[in-house]
Formats: C-alpha cells, structure tokens, sequence
C-alpha cells in the first residue's frame, strides 16, 4: 500500500517546513520554508555545526558589537538556505527580518541584500523565494520586488483580503497559516473542531476558490498545521509546507488520501473584490482574529530574530 505522504505528492507540492538538514532529507520534499524559528533551531542541531563554526569563525574578523552580529545572524540564515538548495530540487525560502514589517523600503533593500548573498554563492535567485509577512507594506514591497524578477512568498495570511492584496501585487506565493488560526477559534470559542470544520482549513479553502474562480496565478500554499488531518484536508492545494513530524506520519500512513482541492472540484463563485489599501485595512481591522494572529506572528517571528542574533553574539564573545 503506497503512504499517504507518496499519495499527497502526486496531487500537492510538497514542501518541508523545516530548517533540520537531516529531516529534510529524509522526506525529499520538493521546496523548504525557514524563517528565523526553524533557523533558530536548525543552527542548535548538529548537523549545522560546520555552518555555525564557518559563520562565527567569519564573523571574528569582521569586529565586534551588535551590528556585527546582526551580520552573522544573516549569513548564519543563508547558510542555512544555501545548505537546503542542495538538498531539494525546488525552490527555498528564506525571510526578511521581521522588525522591517512596516518599513516597504527596508524590506525592498533587505530583499535584495539576500538575493545578492545567494547570488555570491552561485545560487541563482529562481531557487530562492524571499519571505515577507503580508502587511500592507509588505506587500507594496513585494510588488517592487516581483517587477525585479525576485520572487516572494507573503507569509502570516490569515485572511481573504490579504490574500486579495498579495494576488494584486503580483506575488508569487502566499502561505495562509492554518493551525493558528484554529488555534485562535479554539481559545475564542471553547472547543475543538474536525478537520472539515476546522476554521484554517475553510480559510485556505475560500483563498483557493477566489483565486481559481479568477484565474489568479499565485500559488496558495497552506502552512502551520497542527495535525495530519488538517493536511489531508487540504490534498489537492497547490503546495503545502510540512512539519518533520507531520510528514512522519504521513509517511507512516496508509489508506486511500482522498483529493480535497483541484480547480474542477470549486463549485462556489466568489465576486471580484477591488482590494485598494483603505479596504485592505478597515477590513482586517474587522477581523480580530487576522488583525491579532498577524500581530502575535510578526512578534514571535522577530522574538526568535532576537534571539538567534543574541545565540551568535554570544558564540563570537
């Protein structure tokens, strides 16, 4: 019996979200997603350690302070993403500082600060998407960055309008979080959810029938997931990025995956929405759940940025 993990692949792109060398291998994902979480705790596994020791080792010749490891914290992160270009065939991602969430200039030059540090490596920038949270600067960002032929994956989507907003400015990729927006639903509302029901799952299922329904070309990638069953209630999207841990049980599982989503298999006909940036913003501030999950990820993201710079700092002292 072929694994649910060998059925999802033949219907999903599957992407692993991870920044562990070794899992990455082990389940041969087609793209990988970091941010500075998993590159936080990739650059804790052994497996990184040579990448470490080169950064830290470089680092020591560039001075000291915190500027510097602000630095090596960056090389540290394109170490680690040049690392998984040689393991996966596709594409992979790697994410703009946090704190720049609300400055579109910052994060247009930081994005091409990153491009031009794979590029020195020889890493062409079609195997790398930038990752931006999908703020309304964020977003103005990557519709510079997409004219510029670098393509971007808007992650943080807990909404239609965002993903609307992404889809206008050109993006490549959106990545609508799953799991914490059931998370969310569960703390608000008291109880648990069946996958069906799960308020994560119907989100990234209505982005996906907006875009189908209009012909909209960016990948919708679901991410964050909290169970396989999430998972194997979105077989058929254009690309789902995967814990280690989830692809395990994947992996582990057999039974007949029944497809979930395929253009053909979208029976609502959702209307055009004009999506300028007064809209953009009085709509997600209608929405608690996106307006607080975009906040709380934006936190968290640039909490870990943090950290992994104060983990460098220490090892160049």
């Amino acid at each position: 019996m072929v694994s649910k993990l060998d059925q999802l692949k033949a219907m999903t792109v599957v992407v692993a979200d991870s920044g562990d060398l070794e899992a990455v291998k082990a389940f041969k994902p087609v793209d990988c997603t970091t941010n500075p979480t998993l590159v936080l705790k990739a650059v804790g596994s052994p497996g990184a350690a040579d990448l470490v020791d080169e950064a830290i080792s470089w680092g020591r010749t560039q001075g000291s302070g915190e500027a510097v490891a602000k630095v090596v914290a960056d090389r540290l992160a394109i170490s680690v993403g040049a690392a998984l270009t040689t393991i996966v065939p596709g594409r992979v991602s790697t994410e703009v500082d946090a704190d720049l969430s609300f400055d579109t200039d910052a994060t247009i030059a930081k994005a091409r600060a990153v491009i031009a540090a794979y590029e020195a490596r020889g890493i062409k920038r079609d195997r790398i998407l930038i990752k931006v949270a999908a703020t309304w600067e964020g977003i103005q960002a990557a519709r510079v960055l997409q004219q510029e032929g670098i393509d971007c994956n808007l992650t943080l989507i807990f909404s239609l309008a965002q993903a609307i907003a992404c889809a206008d400015a050109g993006a490549f990729l959106i990545s609508p979080f799953v799991g914490r927006i059931l998370d969310w639903h569960v703390k608000a509302e008291g109880h648990a959810f069946s996958p069906d029901e799960d308020p994560g799952v119907i989100s990234v299922k209505r982005i996906y029938d907006y875009y189908k329904t209009h012909g909209i070309k960016t990948v919708v990638m679901g991410a964050s997931f909290r169970s396989v069953g999430e998972v194997e209630a979105l077989a058929g999207c254009d690309r789902l990025t995967v814990s280690p841990a989830l692809l395990k049980g994947l992996a582990e599982e057999e039974g007949t995956l029944q497809r979930k989503l395929a253009p053909e298999l979208v029976t609502s006909k959702p209307e055009k929405i004009v999506m300028d940036e007064k809209t953009f913003r009085w709509t997600m501030n209608e929405d608690a759940m996106a307006t607080e999950k975009l906040a709380e990820g934006i936190r968290l993201f640039a909490k870990d940025l943090r950290a992994l710079r104060r983990l460098v700092a220490e090892k160049l002292a």
